[in-house]
């Protein structure tokens, strides 16, 4: 009998880990759209708020790490795909209510595999990049819910996060 075929595509019928081979694949434009969130004490939520943060411009400076992990991406997940991105949008939302900020980002490029990874690392680079600006006033922040919500393009087309 046959081996049935792993439905993780990063192993091959020996169980080895390998890069998928998209040789074969259509270039479409691909999508993926990400976010997370990062908690924090109020009076450190308002130092990011206000611009008094000691290191300076907290979410300017984790807009650019955002999109500079997006670009590493391939760097760090080793089975990744290294991609030619064509867009990398970094929003970043402070909600004073819930004391946190929402990172959502959206990365696209025109290729044979999608930027799901890409769009998740960037997101989870910038709510670091916060902890690590404001880590000297508030240890105890906590980065959550990190999840793709959307990606488009290719022969799986659109997906959505159930909401």
């Amino acid at each position: 009998m046959p081996p049935t075929p792993n439905p993780l595509t990063h192993f091959d019928a020996q169980g080895q880990a390998h890069m998928v081979d998209v040789a074969a694949k259509a270039e479409t434009h691909r999508v993926a759209r990400a976010t997370g969130r990062i908690r924090m004490q109020p009076a450190t939520l308002a130092l990011i708020a206000g611009g008094q943060a000691k290191k300076g411009d907290v979410i300017g400076i984790a807009r650019i790490a955002a999109i500079q992990g997006a670009k590493r991406t391939a760097e760090l997940v080793p089975l990744c795909h290294p991609l030619p991105l064509t867009r990398v949008a970094v929003e970043f939302e402070i909600d004073a209510a819930l004391s946190e900020v929402r990172c959502t980002v959206q990365a696209e490029t025109f290729g044979r595999t999608g930027v799901e990874m890409e769009a998740l690392t960037a997101v989870q680079v910038g709510l670091l990049t916060i902890y690590d600006m404001c880590k000297a006033v508030d240890r105890g922040m906590c980065m959550t819910d990190i999840r793709l919500l959307e990606k488009r393009g290719g022969k799986s087309g659109e997906w959505h996060a159930a909401t």
